[in-house]
């Protein structure tokens, strides 16, 4: 998924998740330079090495997200399970970043509910933008955002009153196993997130928050 925003100036970079802090050199893996915000503990790839929308796509032509397959589909029940637990029958919502193969949508379109699809590159409808909804999912997306910040407020504007948004992405732990990290090897992941920086989240846009399972958040809009 691609969000751009102009590339910061090198002496001085805002941290692009809670857009507060001000980054610090955190590690440079080969030619790779990466930050970290003192304020959110974002851990944030420097903007010099982010792919363009061309290579982005490229990157996720390659993703094989068949909505058919039960490995698939057990992986992202770590999610849904949990979420459906909270919702009410029949409850509408959206899968943000959806990809090529909405696998989620459909889901939990199996478990009674009923969802639209956003995906910058494969589901492009603005249309759904202009909604609210019971809930909003986004599995596998916020770790390529380039724009994060932003795009959680558009988000939490996306979330009706007492809704629910799923948040799926590998919390970064153990720095010093960043450098060979699987999640910080793909060349789209640009920020990786600590659970405690989505507790920044959370309290700044006035969210309650669960983490039901590892690398699962489900907020709730107040």
């Amino acid at each position: 998924m691609n969000s751009k925003i102009p590339e910061p100036d090198s002496r001085s970079q805002t941290c692009p998740v809670c857009e507060n802090g001000e980054l610090r050199q955190f590690q440079q893996v080969r030619d790779t330079l990466y930050h970290r915000c003192p304020v959110c503990e974002a851990t944030v790839m420097d903007a010099s090495d982010w792919l363009t929308p061309e290579q982005e796509r490229a990157v996720y032509d390659l993703h094989d997200n068949d909505p058919d397959d039960p490995g698939y589909r057990r992986f992202l029940s770590k999610l849904t399970t949990p979420l459906l637990d909270r919702l009410p029958a029949g409850a509408h919502g959206l899968d943000f970043g959806c990809g090529p193969g909405p696998a989620l949508a459909r889901m939990m379109e199996e478990a009674g509910m009923t969802v639209s699809l956003y995906d910058p590159f494969f589901y492009p409808q603005p249309a759904t933008l202009e909604q609210r909804y019971d809930f909003v999912t986004c599995t596998e997306v916020v770790e390529h955002l380039h724009q994060p910040g932003a795009v959680f407020r558009q988000l939490d504007r996306l979330v009706k009153t007492g809704g629910w948004l799923g948040v799926m992405t590998c919390f970064q732990t153990e720095d010093s196993k960043f450098a060979n990290w699987h999640y910080r090897r793909d060349p789209t992941h640009v920020v990786f997130y600590r659970e405690a920086t989505m507790a920044w989240l959370a309290e700044k846009l006035g969210w309650t928050m669960e983490v039901p399972v590892k690398d699962v958040v489900l907020f709730r809009k107040k």
